[in-house]
């Protein structure tokens, strides 16, 4: 029997919950956060103890691993107390919000000999593994062009509620870092690292710090070019959209449904039949914890097998690098290239 600890309050920490309870051999024991009575809450209705003090979380036992859903920019803090304990843990999008945290929740993680992995629950969805099945064996080609398109709507209350959302100190950014972090780690573990960015950013409907409206221009290593939108001003919200076209044919994800398969070796259009829910376009929360359970189920087989998760904290700092560089681009108006530390 496993036993996890669940850091937060919020609509992901309930996510967390929902999912770790559905799996057999794992038992939420204990939950830590902020809002005493939101995490009472919870325990109550797990069968799990409740902490406000962090320290005092962490010594709980029995506890294997934990599931840091806190606001972004407490990611890392928060990891390194847990890897000093000898605890693996799994961390929201984004592993936080700069590399240099990632880094040092890393190599803390490795000191310790724990694992570390990141909710990145889209690598393990099933029109995903196809997709990616289909570019390993080569089914459209040389890669040429790869765009993402995540044009959401988010209340005013979303951020007016929030005393982090639309921060920089614990959201580290807007509609990239937040919602559209997702896709940019998809575009860069299908189509392979990502070498350059020309990227803007603006702040268009919200009263926020950061952006809710951005675009960029993505120069791949292989030469393809890709390009992502990400907005939280777009009323009334719509379907995230992936489109990949190589030398061969394209594909396109939409709805998270594999809406095109159009390959010269098998011409025609096909279907992969799944979940065309769009509430993420409208809502922060997740109605179906489906994805978040398989994350977790292969992070803990990934624990008793001793191997990398689907994601690790090294694949999770590479979304984060490519945000960070289409930050500065927007700053400084001009391209700017990832070197080999950033991938």
């Amino acid at each position: 029997m496993r036993h996890i600890g669940i850091v937060g309050g919020g609509n992901i920490s309930e996510t967390h919950a929902r999912a770790a309870s559905q799996i057999a051999g794992l038992e939420i024991a204990a939950f830590h956060g902020d809002h005493r009575e939101r995490t009472a809450r919870l325990a109550a209705q797990y069968g799990a103890a409740a902490y406000d003090d962090f320290e005092r979380f962490l010594d709980h036992r029995p506890l294997d691993l934990i599931a840091i859903g806190s606001p972004s920019g407490r990611h890392a803090e928060q990891g390194l107390a847990a890897a000093r304990r000898g605890l693996h843990l799994i961390v929201e999008k984004p592993i936080d919000v700069s590399v240099e945290r990632a880094d040092a929740l890393v190599a803390a993680a490795d000191a310790a000999g724990v694992r570390l992995g990141v909710f990145f629950q889209d690598r393990l969805h099933p029109a995903v593994v196809r997709i990616k099945s289909i570019l390993d064996q080569g089914g459209i080609g040389s890669p040429v062009m790869m765009s993402g398109r995540v044009k959401w709507h988010r209340l005013p209350e979303y951020y007016s509620a929030s005393r982090w959302r639309g921060t920089w100190a614990l959201d580290g950014g807007g509609a990239l870092m937040n919602q559209a972090i997702h896709t940019v780690d998809l575009m860069q573990w299908l189509f392979g690292p990502v070498a350059r960015v020309h990227g803007t950013t603006a702040t268009r409907v919200h009263a926020i710090e950061v952006e809710d409206t951005a675009a960029a221009v993505l120069t791949f290593t292989s030469g393809a070019i890709g390009t992502i939108e990400a907005a939280t001003s777009v009323y009334p919200g719509y379907a995230r959209r992936i489109e990949i076209t190589g030398s061969e044919g394209t594909l396109i994800l939409e709805h998270d449904r594999l809406e095109n398969i159009d390959l010269r070796s098998a011409p025609g259009r096909q279907q992969v039949v799944a979940n065309d829910a769009n509430a993420s376009a409208t809502s922060p929360a997740v109605s179906d914890a489906a994805a978040h359970r398989r994350v977790l189920e292969d992070f803990i087989s990934a624990i008793e097998a001793g191997v990398r998760p689907a994601c690790d904290g090294r694949e999770g700092r590479k979304s984060v690098a490519i945000v960070q560089a289409i930050y500065r681009s927007a700053r400084t108006g001009r391209a700017v290239a990832l070197g080999e530390r950033e991938l």
